[in-house]
């Protein structure tokens, strides 16, 4: 059984549409050289039909009858070159396999061709967000769409989402920290090395509630971060390098615990909707969360920390027509209602503003205020 790759590739907008609609949607050179072989009867003249040159025409034939370990030519002295038995049979395979999928692969074509029209109309701008799991992102995504602004969001750890912006795997990174930051926290230890004043910019965002997420009705009455510690309950934790597991182990941190002191703070979930189906499926009793993945499980949902979900760029970026479009939008009253609609969510008059990192997160203290 012989493996089959897909490809595709570009032509010009000029190309003549009778010839383009007479061509195979799913084209293979070998392929074409067979058919070019049987039509004109001699490699030579087959060469020059496809304005290639002999020598690469039976080059790649040969290749390919290695390659496939069966004859493609057949090689009889004061003969036209003829096709193998096994040749015949591939090129019957392939017309019957555009046959049967001629509509799909046209279908498929169209699509391509759509997408990638994006690329080059300039009223479209793409923007990649390596970002901190959240739902209003990706709520967010859908509505900049409408507006020709493509959100390439992919979603990870807080840390490795300001790490990506800082290696260039990103334009803008998206991240959370609590609201009242105190300076010589887990989290502002975690974060301050990796965002610089005069480097980076950040953009409000959201703010949101963390919290427990917990079974329908809470019938083991979780209420705080302190109630993890009863007997019985099963925890299920966030990755390590995500904004919420911080939060946690600088509660650990702070009075004086360990992560396994916590039944279940090894079994961890990349997000929050995977934590919630976990509540949900019964695997666990409790986790921390936000909202709307607690509301999308059926779970309830307890608030504990209220937090500030930022965006963050280079300084170089922040008049980029991308991020300039991106802005506009989070201040528009359109996408402040939907924001608003969502549980535990709500904008502030910060969203789309650049805000200066020694305000918002004020862990780059002055050596007299360090002294």
């Amino acid at each position: 059984m012989q493996h089959i790759d897909l490809s595709y590739h570009w032509t010009p907008h000029q190309i003549d549409e009778v010839v383009r609609d007479r061509l195979s949607p799913l084209q293979n050179p070998l392929m074409d050289t067979l058919q070019a072989v049987r039509e004109c009867g001699s490699i030579a003249a087959a060469a020059k039909s496809m304005q290639l040159s002999y020598r690469h025409v039976w080059g790649e034939l040969k290749r390919w009858e290695q390659t496939l370990g069966q004859p493609l030519i057949l090689w009889e002295k004061g003969q036209s070159a003829r096709l193998s038995e096994f040749a015949d049979k591939l090129l019957w395979a392939e017309r019957q396999a555009q046959a049967r999928l001629a509509p799909q692969i046209r279908a498929l074509q169209a699509e391509l061709e759509k997408t990638f029209s994006v690329a080059f109309d300039p009223e479209h701008h793409v923007l990649p967000i390596f970002a901190s799991h959240d739902d209003a992102l990706v709520r967010l995504r859908e509505h900049a769409a409408t507006q020709s602004l493509h959100l390439d969001l992919r979603f990870c750890g807080s840390v490795d989402a300001i790490r990506a912006l800082n290696e260039g795997r990103c334009i803008m990174a998206g991240f959370h920290a609590p609201s009242q930051p105190a300076a010589h926290s887990l989290v502002a230890r975690t974060y301050k090395p990796l965002l610089k004043t005069g480097l980076h910019k950040l953009i409000g965002f959201a703010s949101r509630q963390q919290g427990l997420m917990v079974q329908t009705g809470n019938p083991l009455n979780l209420h705080e971060l302190q109630h993890l510690l009863k007997p019985g309950v099963r925890f299920v934790n966030r990755s390590p390098g995500t904004g919420t597991r911080l939060l946690l182990d600088q509660w650990l941190s702070a009075a004086a615990l360990k992560g396994e002191d916590i039944v279940g703070y090894t079994q961890e979930e990349p997000s929050h909707a995977a934590v919630a189906a976990s509540i949900a499926a019964g695997q666990a009793d409790v986790g921390l969360g936000i909202g709307s993945a607690a509301q999308a499980q059926g779970l309830d949902f307890v608030p504990l920390e209220h937090e500030d979900y930022w965006l963050v760029c280079l300084k170089s970026a922040v008049d980029s027509p991308p991020v300039q479009q991106l802005r506009r939008m989070l201040q528009s009253p359109e996408w402040t209602e939907q924001l608003n609609t969502m549980p535990a969510y709500h904008t502030g008059n910060t969203s789309g503003q650049v805000q200066s990192l020694k305000h918002r997160l004020p862990w780059w203290a002055h050596r007299s205020e360090k002294a």
